[in-house]
């Protein structure tokens, strides 16, 4: 019969306390709320934020489409403030689940206004494109993700002083950890101070095609904290740790102002002299008149023999393409091609191939 009685008893005291000094039917109440917030918040997003989204398009500016589908996310939590706020207004004074709807509200807002700023910066990426004239596209990057952290940073210390978490000794506490875990990452701030010294000091940049030897050639796609994604030329994806790049040499490709022709053709022995020299002078005469092809004091074009080899006379053809680009460099070297072995037909020459001969003799 006691046990019932006590039972009863904390029963009661359970019910009418509850959690937080709110009751059950108080939380229950709460909870009611953010449901009915909920429902309004889908509607709001499938009839409201839809019409909007189809005005916005219908602009055909890309950057108000880009800053909506930014903002939209945190737009949609408006119903939710607006349930809760609304819910404050019938509710007694300074009672306990006036402040706890309250601090709810505030917590809700400051969420909002945090989320709207770390998502404007999406859209607002865009206009900083000049920017990366005078710094560079991996710089501003990192910049913009700098800005995202540490808005959510800020966020979370608004949330904590709204619910009279003191941010002071939480960082205290977290500076000695901070030296505990310093210990142990060193790698981690090696590879952070060797990203930021190749973005500073523009050894590469995003788009930029590299070769780092003995360890990957491609595409630079992104230059993180700690690694640099490559993309290789088979497309395979390689993240190298920051800073390999600090102790080894790169080889930056797409710096060339433009791409080299280095060949060797070799001709046979029975070319005589006249037609060497033809043969020299017209394909010459050919790249110098020729506009896919750069010579002047700082590219200079030779086409001379180059040594007499075990089977062929070897001529030397150096000269620079007007592109940096590989397809139409490809395009440029199959065109000269066609042209030199036009040009040693014309001239009754003949390519040489690697050949021995024998000779036996009679006893």
């Amino acid at each position: 019969m006691e046990t019932t009685i006590l039972f009863k008893e904390y029963f009661l005291d359970v019910f009418k306390k509850g959690i937080f000094g709110l009751s059950i039917i108080e939380l229950s109440l709460i909870f009611l709320s953010f449901f009915i917030a909920i429902i309004i918040r889908t509607l709001f997003a499938k009839i409201i934020v839809f019409k909007i989204k189809k005005i916005v398009h219908k602009t055909g500016n890309k950057i108000d489409d880009h800053l909506f589908e930014s903002l939209a996310p945190p737009l949609k939590i408006l119903p939710i403030i607006f349930v809760f706020i609304f819910m404050g207004l019938f509710l007694e004074t300074n009672s306990q689940l006036d402040i706890v709807l309250e601090k709810i509200n505030r917590t809700l807002i400051t969420i909002f206004v945090f989320w709207l700023l770390h998502q404007s910066l999406a859209p607002l990426s865009y206009l900083f494109n000049k920017l990366e004239e005078l710094l560079s596209k991996a710089l501003v990057e990192w910049l913009t993700r700098s800005l995202k952290y540490l808005i959510i940073f800020l966020g979370i210390i608004a949330v904590l002083e709204t619910w009279g978490i003191k941010i002071g000794p939480v960082i205290a506490g977290l500076g000695l950890f901070g030296v505990a875990v310093a210990l142990g990452a060193q790698d981690l701030f090696k590879n952070l101070i060797s990203g930021i010294l190749i973005i500073l000091e523009k050894r590469f940049q995003i788009g930029d095609i590299i070769e780092i030897p003995g360890h990957a050639n491609g595409t630079v796609e992104s230059i993180g904290f700690r690694s640099t994604l490559i993309r290789q030329f088979d497309t395979t994806l390689i993240s190298l740790p920051n800073y390999v790049f600090s102790d080894t040499a790169i080889i930056n490709f797409s710096d060339r102002n433009y791409r080299r022709i280095k060949w060797t053709i070799g001709l046979t022995y029975e070319t005589s002299t006249s037609q060497l020299k033809k043969i020299c002078n017209e394909i010459e005469s050919h790249i110098r008149d020729n506009k896919d092809f750069v010579v002047n004091e700082k590219y200079q074009l030779f086409v001379r023999i180059d040594k007499f080899n075990e089977s062929s006379i070897d001529i030397l053809i150096y000269a620079f393409s007007n592109t940096n680009e590989w397809d139409k460099y490809l395009l440029i070297k199959q065109d000269l091609a066609y042209s030199i072995k036009t040009i040693v037909q014309n001239n009754e020459g003949s390519f040489a191939f690697p050949s021995q001969s024998i000779y036996i003799e009679k006893n």
